[in-house]
Parts: structure tokens; sequence; C-alpha cells
């Protein structure tokens, strides 16, 4: 064997759930299971990453999803390996426990099979195409009431490649508003900057900046060869309804960045937040605003010649509406809104003891494409009839 394969993790065939459950003598409980979405243009270490996952320490037993296949990754030539040099749509186990899975189709179908081998797993990793808008993907999981008993969605990875990021993120494609790559960070919870020797300081602060601009809530973490600390992948709860904490300091940092950075980049990808402190009487009037900007594409109010709007990520924290306050001595609750383009939810949940209870601001958050603070506001207002701030 070539030195093409040292280091790659060892097969062994997987046992099924039936042999588990005899060997076991009985089933393990039922448990919701995670899922992380691992994206990013082609090159930028998607695959590496995820072998990398997979052959460190952790009391994780995780099954990977691939659903494209590349030349040189180790984990599809392992497979490769595995079965006499064929590709096979079928689960392999690896020695810690961990499976593997090639795909050509991420769907619902592959989740199911996959659910066959509940049990055998307690995370799920997905890598998605390099060409792909992880958006709908997002939606499958985040929202599919077949799969949401078994499975949710813990976040949306993204991994760029330092040296030609902002090349991909330029490019111009006929009839796409926005390409996959401006998708792919702009949709991200996490942003992982990979290759950075490949940028002196100086260019490595620009391009922070520029991806800064584009989604400001994210997270960003730089390294090389995809190495990062486990827990900035796995377990970081960006969907969940009780992680209001966490929506407030992703708030305070568009704050922030917005008092110290003026300047747009040329792709025009923005994230804007709204942040008022009235209590609205009901929330279907900014479900109302919320629907047009998201589904007609246009900012309430505005010309009708005005560029189509596109939303690519909305999240919020809203006190409740006084028709959603049950309770009036219930200070902790709040409303969780989370959207991924024209799908959007909001829930009720609580926020944690970092929150001073007496607060009852509200702040929505989007990042998308023409978003004309300006005519948000204006918007806004005529629609909700309260003050607000801008950012």
């Amino acid at each position: 064997m070539s030195d093409d394969f040292d280091e790659i993790p060892e097969l062994v065939p997987a046992a099924t759930s039936t042999e588990q459950s005899t060997s076991t003598g009985q089933e393990e409980p039922h448990k919701k299971i995670p899922v992380t979405i691992v994206t990013g243009f082609l090159g930028s270490g998607k695959t590496t990453l995820l072998n990398y996952i997979l052959t460190e320490k952790h009391d994780k037993k995780i099954a990977v999803i691939l659903n494209e296949f590349g030349e040189s990754s180790d984990i599809e030539k392992s497979l490769s390996v595995n079965q006499d040099g064929n590709l096979y749509e079928e689960w392999l186990e690896l020695r810690n426990g961990c499976l593997c899975c090639s795909t050509k189709d991420v769907g619902v179908k592959a989740i199911e099979n996959l659910m066959e081998k509940k049990g055998k797993f307690d995370y799920i990793l997905l890598e998605t195409s390099g060409l792909a808008d992880p958006g709908p993907i997002a939606s499958m999981f985040w929202l599919d009431d077949g799969l949401g008993s078994e499975i949710y969605l813990d976040g949306i990875v993204t991994l760029v490649d330092a040296k030609n990021i902002r090349d991909h993120m330029n490019e111009k494609k006929e009839d796409v508003m926005i390409n996959e790559a401006l998708k792919q960070v702009a949709i991200a919870d996490r942003i992982v900057i990979n290759k950075k020797d490949l940028l002196k300081e100086g260019e490595l602060e620009s391009l922070k900046e520029d991806l800064t601009a584009i989604n400001t809530v994210a997270d960003m973490i730089v390294t090389e060869r995809s190495k990062i600390p486990l827990d900035y992948v796995l377990d970081i709860n960006a969907y969940d309804v009780n992680n209001a904490d966490a929506l407030v300091q992703q708030t305070e940092k568009i704050q922030e960045h917005g008092s110290h950075h003026a300047h747009q980049i040329s792709h025009d990808i923005q994230t804007v937040c709204i942040q008022f402190d009235q209590q609205l009487d009901t929330i279907q009037h900014l479900e109302n605003w919320i629907q047009e900007l998201l589904w007609e594409k246009k900012i309430s109010g505005a010309a009708e010649d005005q560029d189509p709007v596109t939303v690519l990520r909305l999240k919020g924290i809203l006190y409740p509406p006084k028709d959603k306050l049950v309770d009036g001595t219930s200070r902790r609750k709040r409303m969780v809104i989370q959207g991924v383009q024209d799908l959007y939810d909001i829930q009720e949940g609580f926020a944690g003891d970092d929150i001073n209870q007496d607060d009852t601001s509200s702040k929505i958050v989007l990042i998308g494409k023409n978003l004309n603070k300006d005519k948000i506001s204006a918007s806004f207002e005529n629609t909700l009839g309260i003050k607000h701030v801008i950012i």
C-alpha cells in the first residue's frame, strides 16, 4: 500500500442494531441525536477536519455522512480500499466506534437509513458538497417532522480557505444573486479560517474583517490543517431555544463591530440588527413583517421597484409580547426566533442567569443581501409603530 494511506482510520465490519441489542441484552435509551453540518467551498479542508475529529480522542461515537467524493480524501480512500476499490452507499465502522458513510445525495432517506443503526452512535457530522447551498440541508434537519423526534440541528460550521476565499466570494455567476461561497459564510454559526500559514498577518486580519462584515454573529477561529478544539464544532446548541444567552452575546458583537468598522465590501452581504425596548402588544404584526421580508423578498412599504431582498439567516430574542406573557411574573421568559432562508420559527425559551431579568429589550438579526438599513428602519417603525435602533 502506498504512503498515501498512512494514518487512515482502520475500518472494521459494522454490527447491526440487532447484534448490538443482543450483545448488551437491552436497547439504548431513546435520545435525540445532534447534527452538525460541515460546509465550505472546494479545497477549504472539510474532509481533513472530519478525519481529524474521527482520529482524535473523545467520548463520542460519531456518524459521518460524506456526500461528495474527491481524489485525495483520506476517509474516502479508506472506504474505497475497504471495499476492494469500489465505493458503496453503506455504513462502515471505524475502530473507535465511529461510523462513516458515502452517499451522493444528502436527503431524508440517508438519515432514515442511518437511524436504523441508532444506538451505534450519538452524534452526526454531515459534510456537504463544496458547491452546495447549506440552507435547504439545514432546513431539512431543523424542521422536518419525520426526523424531528430522532435528531436535531446543532449548528453549521463553515470552513474557508484563507488564500482563495475572497476570489470565491467575489465570483459572479449568471442567474445567481448570491454565490455558494457567500451563502456558506453568511449562514454559518461557526467559521473556521483554514490554511492561515498562506497569508501574512495583515492579510489575515483584513480577511477576518471582511468575513465579520458579512456574518457578524458567527464565532471565528483561525487554524492550519483544520485542527481546532472539538467543542468548537460539537454541541454548540446554535438552534437551542433555551440558549438565549448566546443570542444576547451575539448581538453585542454586532454593536461592537459597528462602532469600530464602517466599511462595506463589494458583494453587499451584511449583518443588520434591530433593537427595541418597547413590549409588543402582539407578535402577529412582527410575524407579518418577517414573512414579507422572507417570502415576498421585499421590505414592507418600500417602493415597488426595490431590489429583491434575500435573507439567508434570521435570529432574534424577544421580550414576550403582551399576548404571549401569560404569567406576568415570569420575567425569564423570552421568545427565540430562528430562520434559515425562507423558513423561520418562533418558540418560547428562557434566559439564563447571565441576563438581567428586568431587561425588556428585544433584538432581531438579519444576514443577507440588499438589507438597506434606512428602508428597513422606516418599514419596521411603520409596521409596528415602535421606536428602535438599527445597527
